[in-house]
């Protein structure tokens, strides 16, 4: 079996290529290694990835490329005929939408409609997708259940997220494409991105610089540990959904349809206030945090929580590595990289 994963240099794709290079997979990666966070962090991860093929007996090939670019990402797919795509390119961050609108017109949605033009013409056989549980926006009801509506983004990024959902639904629709979309909540461990609050906490304490902490530290998270995301993406992959003739049009679920097509929440299901993650991390490193307590930062939310009873039905898996061990690998392994 050969799969694209688009975002292959990205946390959640460098260790999704990780996995299923050492499940004897081939793995095609594609990355434009933008310089939206350190290259030099994606460029290690490569080199790793390069490492553990030489050590298999599959293939990784990595392609520098841009998902906007519709007619090399067509060369691509003609080239490599990928059975299955797992498409994790996307401009991330909540707080960069705010400045910079466009690069996520351009990735998250050219991007995300180029991808399903080439798995419409390329016979597909599963497009697992990343959401994000930004989508669920100004919700206020918690867990935070996929039945929900997710129709009050309050970030071009959640929007943005959204709108992949409805894309991939329609195309799954139209054309049979078995497609399935996964709302990531907080993913956090080794190889992660600086531009996230574990990262930059433990950057600046081990430098003795204080930590921003917004919301005056009154946010809670459901935070996910990698390996746990990793497993949950490869049971996902290879269990594509179903056309489901027994769906209620009446009282259509959002997340679930007559078409092919399945959206998931990906979480730990044990939401954490910052304040205690903070603490799981002040002890693991031996330092107190000098904490600069802020207000809310526009198109952020104070709470998120998952409901995972779907998944866990759907792939008989559930999250369980606690806020204490995941902190525990991450200055591990950051202690490590950073010598």
């Amino acid at each position: 079996m050969t799969v694209l994963v688009t975002g292959a240099a990205g946390f959640i794709g460098f260790h999704l290529s990780k996995m299923l290079l050492a499940n004897g997979v081939e793995v095609v990666g594609l990355d434009n290694l933008n310089n939206y966070y350190d290259p030099k962090l994606k460029a290690a991860r490569l080199d790793y990835l390069y490492k553990l093929e030489k050590k298999s007996a599959s293939n990784f090939i990595f392609i520098k490329e841009d998902i906007s670019d519709q007619t090399k990402l067509n060369k691509i797919f003609e080239q490599y005929k990928p059975e299955k795509v797992v498409n994790l390119a996307a401009q991330a961050g909540v707080r960069y939408s705010i400045e910079n609108p466009s690069a996520y017109i351009n990735s998250n949605i050219v991007g995300f409609s180029n991808i399903l033009e080439c798995c419409r013409h390329n016979r597909v056989k599963h497009l697992v997708f990343a959401s994000s549980s930004s989508v669920y926006g100004g919700n206020k009801s918690l867990p935070f259940s996929e039945s929900a509506g997710v129709d009050h983004p309050v970030s071009l990024y959640a929007a943005s997220k959204k709108c992949n959902e409805l894309m991939a639904h329609s195309y799954s629709h139209l054309y049979g494409i078995p497609c399935t979309g996964l709302r990531f909540f907080t993913v956090y461990g080794p190889w992660g991105r600086p531009d996230m609050a574990l990262f930059k906490f433990t950057k600046l304490m081990m430098e003795g610089k204080p930590i921003d902490v917004y919301n005056n530290g009154e946010m809670i998270r459901d935070f996910t540990y990698i390996d746990d995301v990793i497993e949950s993406l490869v049971r996902v992959i290879n269990k594509p959904p179903k056309a489901n003739s027994n769906f209620n049009n009446m009282t259509p679920n959002p997340s679930k349809s007559w078409a092919p097509y399945l959206v998931f929440n990906i979480g730990n299901s044990n939401p954490t206030s910052l304040i205690d993650f903070i603490a799981a991390l002040e002890k693991e490193l031996g330092i107190e945090a000098i904490k600069n307590f802020l207000p809310m930062q526009a198109g952020d939310v104070s709470s998120t929580a998952a409901d995972t009873s779907e998944i866990e039905s759907h792939i008989a898996f559930k999250p369980d590595t606690s806020v204490i061990t995941g902190v525990k690998k991450f200055v591990k392994w950051y202690k490590k990289y950073y010598s």
